[in-house]
């Protein structure tokens, strides 16, 4: 009996994965919710369980591949069922009968384990063998586990094994001037902890792409004589990012994420009727005031964290900007909790995680939470549920170096705030002229939701607490 496993629902719209790594191969036995393939979707990298046991037969798509939800991903075929296909004609004596292998040890039938919702309590998942060598600690490959996990009797089935690379035919990969993409975290994390960078590899998959049998055919190849290199991971420079050669022309898949972030920009532009306003503001007292938590708390403040503070507030006294537009229905849902989503720019392009239950939050939880995003940005490893239910955006693009932008609303949420970036400028307090911290916030809202009377009230108010944040112990 066969079975094919099929990429299931991911969920959000998502109809498509790419394949990051195989954790099995042809021939392997496997488990009901055994982890067979790491795939990457427009949210997040994920290992997806098989729903069946038995014997890997055939897997489908390799590395860097793109996959659609439906798509076959393996095919597994119940262990006596391939005896039985492989077995000699019983009239004829001169051939061994097979031996029978061992059944794994699980419930019948099949999970219906799923990348959402997982039918399963009990997990099967065996556990990782982790190898230590000269580069540092890494998993094992197919082939290892392959090894590890073979049955103790014999199976007349064909086991197909990857041989290794040539050290000739991989070193060479190693280039320093070379920039390959590199979209997998995974990818990109594992080849820095062996102390290179991921990209100066010719990737093997689509486009060039440097996938994970890259870097570990590298690791495999290198010769135990080599010194250990550490290479530091900076972002490429503008021109080795933005400026092909006079010569060559780039064309660049729009895949996965930048695929979910052009439709949902696309979306936005095409339904919102967004107007834009900016004001500057004052921030001296703002960096008074996070001093004085230091000093009184002993715990550090950002200040994206207290104007996310205010941003919150303002969102109380001016709910109907914590909406989105039902275009079915032709209604104006207002949302009753504040989910605070978070611009951030990460190795996987641009993302928005959100703050869920913000307005719930006291300042101190506030701050947290925010951390916690910051951490998961440093490789845009968020899990899908931490991007999703957003009502409001906050954008702070100073860190990029700019003071304003007309951003485009993050669909279906009706406003965002930006942040330009704080630099000291000459300002008049009191009829004097003074050198001041200042910051542009821009503003940008749906017309549909509101007009800009509610739009600039928020602004203001926002821009008062930064100017004066004792002002708002009034809002609590």
């Amino acid at each position: 009996m066969r079975n094919d496993f099929l990429l299931p629902d991911l969920g959000e719209g998502l109809t498509e994965a790419e394949i990051v790594s195989w954790l099995v191969a042809p021939g392997d036995t496997i488990t009901i919710d055994q982890p067979v393939v790491e795939v990457e979707s427009a949210k997040s990298v994920v290992e997806l369980p098989s729903p069946f046991g038995g014997i890997v037969e055939k897997i489908f798509g390799t590395p860097g591949e793109t996959i659609h939800a439906g798509q076959v991903l393996i095919t597994v075929v119940d262990p006596a069922h391939a005896v039985l296909d492989a077995a000699p004609d019983p009239a004829d004596d001169s051939v061994p009968a097979a031996v029978p292998a061992a059944v794994p040890d699980t419930a019948p039938g099949v999970s219906g384990a799923v990348l959402i919702g997982y039918g399963t309590t009990v997990s099967t998942r065996p556990a990782r063998r982790v190898v230590q060598g000269r580069f540092g600690t890494r998993a094992p490959t197919a082939t290892a586990t392959a090894t590890a996990t073979a049955p103790a009797v014999p199976v007349p089935v064909t086991v197909t094994t990857t041989p290794e690379p040539s050290p000739q035919a991989v070193i060479q990969h190693l280039d320093p001037s070379r920039r390959s993409p590199v979209v997998s975290p995974l990818v990109r994390r594992l080849a820095r902890e062996n102390g290179f960078d991921a990209s100066q590899l010719l990737g093997t998959g689509r486009n060039g792409l440097v996938v994970r049998t890259d870097v570990q055919a590298f690791l495999h190849a290198v010769p135990a004589s080599a010194p250990v290199v550490t290479v530091p991971d900076p972002l490429p420079a503008a021109s080795a990012v933005n400026t092909p050669l006079a010569s060559e022309s780039v064309r660049i898949p729009i895949t996965g994420l930048r695929k979910v972030v052009a439709q949902r920009l696309t979306t936005s532009r095409r339904e919102i009727p967004e107007a834009t306003i900016w004001l500057d503001v004052d921030a001296t007292e703002l960096f008074v005031a996070r001093d004085r938590l230091l000093a009184a708390t002993g715990e550090r403040f950002s200040v994206t964290a207290l104007i996310a503070r205010f941003v919150v507030a303002g969102l109380r006294r001016y709910p109907l900007l914590n909406s989105s537009v039902d275009t079915a229905s032709q209604e104006i849902l207002q949302h009753g909790a504040i989910n605070l989503g978070l611009a951030a720019q990460t190795p996987r392009g641009l993302m928005v995680p959100v703050v869920h239950g913000a307005h719930a939050m006291t300042t101190r939880q506030l701050r947290d939470a925010i951390a916690g995003l910051v951490v998961s940005a440093a490789d845009g490893t968020f899990p899908p549920a931490a991007l999703t239910g957003g009502t409001f955006t906050l954008n702070n693009f100073g860190s990029l170096g700019v003071d304003g932008s007309a951003a485009i609303i993050n669909h279906p949420e009706a406003a965002m705030l930006g942040i330009g970036r704080m630099i000291e400028r000459p300002w008049v307090v009191n009829h004097e002229l003074a050198v001041r911290t200042v910051v542009e916030l821009s503003m940008v809202f749906d017309h549909r939701v509101c007009d800009g009377g509610t739009a600039a009230g928020f602004l203001t108010f926002v821009a008062g607490c930064i100017e004066n944040p004792v002002s708002l112990l009034a809002e609590l």
